[in-house]
C-alpha cells in the first residue's frame, strides 16, 4: 500500500524566504539548528534551539546544546556568542541525586511567560532513559531546574496561566509495551508547584488522525483564543518502504503539523481537532534537503495583536522555518472537524 500523498492547509502561508535560521548564523560549532521554542519578552522576540553539531555518522554527533537568539521582527535573528544552557554540570547532579555522567545532553527547548517569568521545558538524555524537565529564568543565563519526570516522556509544553488555580502542560509519554509498539499520544497533566504532576488525561490519540500511525504530541505552548486553547501538534506515520531519506541509511518517518482546540476552563477536553495535516512536508528544506527529511515538527506560536498567528517549526530536523496564519480561520477549521 502506498503511502498517500498530503498537503498542507490552504489557510496557511510559509514563509517566502524560509528558513530563518540556519546552521549558518550561529557562530560556534553548529551542523543543525531546529526545535525551537519562541515568545515575546520585554519587547523582543527571543528563540532558543537545538544545537548539533559536529557530524558523525548515521544519527550521532558530537555534541548538542542550547543557543539563544533575539529579533525585533521575529524574522531576522541575531545569535548570541555563546549557547545558553547546559544540564551537565555537577550541581545539578547533586540537586537531583544523580551520578556524575548520568545525563548525556540537552536539547529540544520550548519556552512560555507564566506570571511574568519565563520557564523553559527540555528533554535530557540520561544513561537510564529518556527525561523531560522543566526550568526558570529571568536572564536566559541562569536557570533554575525545577524538574526532571521519571523515563520517558518528551515533548512537554506548558500553558502560559495557571488553569483553575493549577500549572498544566501538554506531554508525550512513551509507553512502547504497554501499547505493543511505539504508538505515542497527547496527555495533559496537573501542578501546584511545578515539580510534583499528576491527574493525567489522555487528550489526543494516533487513532484521531487519518494521517498517524505512530505519534502524537505537543508542538508549540498552546495560544489562548476567545474560543479555546489553540495547540499546535506534531503527527508522525511510518512507512518500511521507505529508503534513504537524509543522512542516515534509512528514514521512514513523516511528520507533520496538526492543530486542536482545547476548552479554556478544561484543557483537557477536546472541542474541535482539524483533522487534515495543518503543514505536510512539500518544499525542498522540509521534503528534500536535511538530515532527516519529511520532517515538520511545529516548536513555537505567537499571536500578534493583528490576530496573525507566527509558528515556527524545525524542518528536516535541520532549519527553522516560519509559517502565518489567521487565528480566527485555524480555530474555525478545528471547530468544524468536531470534538475527540
Amino acid at each position: 500500500m502506498l503511502t498517500p500523498v498530503l498537503h498542507s492547509c490552504p489557510s496557511i502561508t510559509r514563509y517566502e524566504h524560509n528558513p530563518v535560521l540556519t546552521s549558518r548564523e550561529v557562530p560556534y560549532a553548529s551542523t543543525l539548528v531546529f526545535n525551537a521554542g519562541v515568545i515575546k519578552w520585554q519587547g523582543r522576540y527571543v528563540m532558543v534551539f537545538r544545537n548539533d553539531y559536529h557530524y558523525l555518522e548515521g544519527a550521532r554527533f558530537e555534541g548538542t546544546n542550547i543557543g539563544i537568539c533575539t529579533s525585533a521582527d521575529g524574522i531576522h535573528w541575531q545569535v548570541d556568542p555563546q549557547p545558553c544552557f547546559d544540564v551537565k554540570d555537577d550541581a545539578l547532579m547533586a540537586k537531583f541525586g544523580l551520578p556524575r555522567g548520568e545525563i548525556t545532553r540537552c536539547y529540544d527547548p520550548r519556552l512560555t511567560v507564566i506570571e511574568n517569568e519565563v520557564y523553559m521545558t527540555f528533554a535530557v538524555d540520561t544513561r537510564h532513559g529518556l527525561r523531560g524537565g522543566i526550568a526558570r529564568t529571568v536572564d536566559f543565563r541562569n536557570w533554575d531546574i525545577l524538574s526532571l519526570t521519571v523515563p520517558d516522556n518528551r515533548n512537554m509544553v506548558l500553558f502560559p496561566e495557571k488553569i483553575n488555580g493549577r500549572y498544566v502542560r501538554l506531554e508525550r509519554p512513551m509507553p512502547v509495551y504497554s501499547r505493543g509498539r511505539d504508538r505515542f499520544d497527547m496527555w495533559l497533566s496537573e501542578s501546584p508547584d511545578m515539580i510534583f504532576w499528576g491527574k493525567s488525561t489522555l487528550v489526543a490519540a494516533v487513532e484521531d488522525f487519518h494521517y498517524t500511525n505512530d505519534k502524537v504530541g505537543p508542538g508549540a505552548p498552546p495560544v489562548k483564543t476567545d474560543r479555546g486553547w489553540l495547540v499546535f501538534t506534531h503527527g508522525v506515520d511510518i512507512d518500511q518502504t521507505r529508503g534513504k531519506n537524509g543522512w542516515e541509511d534509512a528514514w521512514k518517518k513523516r511528520y507533520c503539523a496538526g492543530m486542536v482546540l482545547l476548552d479554556l476552563k478544561d484543557p483537557g477536553k477536546v472541542i474541535g481537532v482539524y483533522r487534515d495535516p495543518l503543514l505536510a512536508p512539500e518544499t525542498d528544506y522540509e521534503a528534500v534537503d536535511g538530515f532527516r527529511t519529511n520532517v515538520i515538527f511545529p516548536t513555537g506560536a505567537i499571536l500578534e495583536e493583528d490576530g496573525t498567528v507566527k509558528i515556527y517549526y524545525g524542518a528536516s530536523d535541520t532549519v527553522i522555518a516560519l509559517a502565518t496564519a489567521n487565528v480566527n480561520e485555524l480555530v474555525d477549521l478545528c471547530l468544524a472537524g468536531g470534538a475527540r
